[in-house]
């Protein structure tokens, strides 16, 4: 009798985790819709040039004008991933999710994966451990973007 009370203390105990996992459904959040993303596999490309200022001690060079791409939407397991990537002059600004998969890891993983972008000011970064498939797809919508800028 003794050993009852523990042994089903350790079985609830055990069973918790299991109840409380939620299995990836392969639902996607996107911020723009989803049939005009998938509907545009190529990459786009925007620019806009800085206001004009009359300012003449400015730090930013009056040769570099802001570029906005998109990169292609990459279909995985998990879900759809795209990119957009802004530009000024040369170098990224900014990494933006178009679309992502639903999933605890790519939440996670995300902003990692978008600082690591701004370090290396390109598409070769290391892939997040436990978002591998979404990392790899980040890195190739990534890279579509870069390329369409220099096109």
């Amino acid at each position: 009798m003794k050993r009852v009370i523990p042994v089903l203390v350790l079985s609830v105990a055990g069973l918790i985790p299991v109840w409380r996992y939620e299995p990836s459904i392969g639902t996607t959040t996107s911020t723009t819709t989803t049939t005009e993303a998938v509907s545009t596999p190529t990459p786009t490309a925007t620019s806009s040039s800085p206001s004009s200022s009359s300012s003449g001690s400015s730090s930013t060079p009056s040769t570099s004008s802001k570029k906005v791409v998109q990169g292609t939407a990459i279909n995985t397991d998990k879900g759809t991933v795209q990119v957009r990537v802004t530009f000024e002059g040369d170098k990224i600004s900014s990494v933006s999710m178009l679309q992502q998969p639903d999933h605890p890891q790519t939440t996670a993983a995300v902003p990692v994966l978008i600082e690591e972008t701004l370090k290396a000011q390109s598409s070769k970064i290391d892939t997040v451990s436990g978002a591998t498939i979404t990392s790899d797809a980040y890195v190739q919508s990534l890279q579509a973007a870069i390329d369409a800028k220099g096109a």
